[in-house]
């Protein structure tokens, strides 16, 4: 490959990887305060489709993405209210999470666009840099070649790990999500953090979701197309932690990318395969490596004060 196609590639991989990496930082920091969150994809559907809709009503891309975070912290309370108070199955809330987004987008696109599969195309977030830095080799054009969703992912990788475990309030998200009852015992309020990282997960699947159409500023039925699963199994292979899953969706998106490229090698091989690289990857990923990693103590476990 030539240089123009291997920047092409990475830029493809970034812009790719960004909507996983926003979904997998909040599955991060759901799951260390104990609560697992397959909701990820439904709250990923509704950043996307209230990203178009804000959009659409505002005339603003960025009351757009304000929206999608707004969204996907509203749905993400559900969750936080039937796993934390109602002490719900947390996979089955999720999934349910999941239905529910799903068919609430396609009854919102038929009821306030008059039509049914997508949205109306509206205006994407501006993403303008100098021309002296796309006059930098390499570096220049492949910042041309990405948008702010990249650069804010990438922000957001850094500032999760600092806040995680160089902070007060990342001690006490871990311990709630390892030990809830001895953090009880110190005076943490375990459902209080508890809310607090579901509601995060929510607000940054939720800009995940408006990620997904940055770039191609239209909702589609069917669009998230299972990537929050794919970013809890970047969580996984990242091992809970923020610059692992940010990694494991680099490599989960550089299969996705490299299926498109792959296309134009050619390689003899059906359609089909080249799309099923990247959850051939996922697979594979998990397969040899989930029983590699150590997931939080108390994850998926409900907190009820005062037991023993």
């Amino acid at each position: 490959m030539d240089s123009v196609m291997i920047i092409g590639l990475i830029a493809a991989t970034l812009r790719t990887a960004t909507p996983l990496i926003f979904a997998g930082l909040g599955g991060v920091f759901s799951e260390r305060s104990g609560v697992v969150n397959i909701g990820l994809d439904g709250m990923m559907t509704m950043g996307a489709f209230f990203a178009v809709f804000g959009t659409y009503v505002s005339g603003s891309p960025e009351i757009g993405v304000i929206c999608a975070i707004l969204a996907g912290m509203a749905i993400s309370l559900v969750h936080a209210f039937l796993s934390i108070h109602l002490k719900a199955d947390q996979v089955i809330s999720g999934t349910a999470i999941n239905l529910f987004s799903s068919a609430l987008a396609s009854f919102l696109i038929f009821k306030i666009f008059k039509k049914g599969g997508q949205t109306d195309i509206v205006a994407a977030l501006p993403y303008n840099i100098p021309a002296s830095v796309k006059a930098i080799p390499i570096i220049g054009p492949l910042l041309a070649s990405i948008n702010w969703f990249v650069i804010i992912a990438i922000i957001l990788v850094f500032v999760s790990h600092y806040v995680l475990f160089k902070t007060p309030l990342g001690l006490r998200i871990r311990s709630v999500g390892e030990h809830p009852k001895a953090a009880d015992t110190l005076g943490i309020n375990v459902y209080a953090m508890r809310y607090l990282c579901v509601i995060i997960s929510g607000a940054l699947a939720g800009l995940g979701g408006a990620a997904l159409v940055g770039v191609t500023p239209v909702y589609r039925e069917g669009m998230v197309a299972g990537r929050g699963f794919i970013a809890l199994a970047a969580m996984i292979f990242g091992n809970w932690k923020p610059f692992g899953t940010m990694w494991a969706c680099m490599l989960f998106a550089f299969g996705g990318s490299f299926q498109i490229f792959a296309q134009g090698f050619s390689w003899h091989l059906p359609t089909e395969f080249y799309s099923s690289i990247p959850y051939i990857l996922t697979m594979l990923a998990l397969a040899g490596f989930v029983g590699k990693t150590t997931a939080p103590a108390a994850d998926g476990v409900p907190y009820e004060k005062g037991q023993r």
